[in-house]
């Protein structure tokens, strides 16, 4: 990889999956440990509150970005050829990071957003959101991380 272009979209990705894992890692490590300990009606409000609050320019455009950036390297690798470590990187964001965040995460945070988070159903929904939400933020942050190490390698290797 001495392409000058690929290598800085390289880069790039390199930046927008640690940025990404890094945000997870934080949601996984220690933010929904501290949400939980919250009553459930201050928890499930916080967390609605960080969910209005994620849609921002900065937040979707680095995640979004990524996506992007993801999608042209996966064209590059296959066009190019033998950029496994490229296409590994990609497909590894595209599908543990951001399919998985459309597929899982979206629809979790709808529904809390719809419940009232200081009734009896926001209490119970915030019980279960808790739990399997953070389980499958782990495999996305996972997912960004092992992303950002195949972009490393294949700069590495460039």
């Amino acid at each position: 990889m001495t392409d000058g272009p690929l290598v800085a979209l390289t880069l790039l990705a390199v930046l927008g999956t640690g940025l990404v894992a890094g945000v997870f890692f934080a949601f996984s490590s220690f933010v929904m440990r501290a949400l939980a300990s919250l009553p459930p009606a201050q928890g499930a409000a916080a967390m609605q509150s960080v969910n209005r609050t994620v849609l921002n320019p900065v937040f979707l455009g680095v995640f979004a970005g990524t996506a992007l950036l993801s999608v042209a390297l996966v064209v590059l690798s296959i066009v190019r050829g033998g950029g496994a470590w490229l296409l590994a990187g990609a497909v590894s964001y595209l599908a543990g990071t951001f399919i998985l965040t459309r597929m899982v995460h979206v629809p979790r945070n709808d529904a809390l957003m719809r419940v009232a988070a200081d009734s009896a159903e926001g209490a119970e929904f915030w019980t279960g959101y808790v739990p399997a939400w953070t389980r499958w933020n782990h495999v996305r942050m996972l997912a960004s991380l092992t992303s950002c190490a195949f972009f490393v390698i294949a700069l590495v290797n460039s």
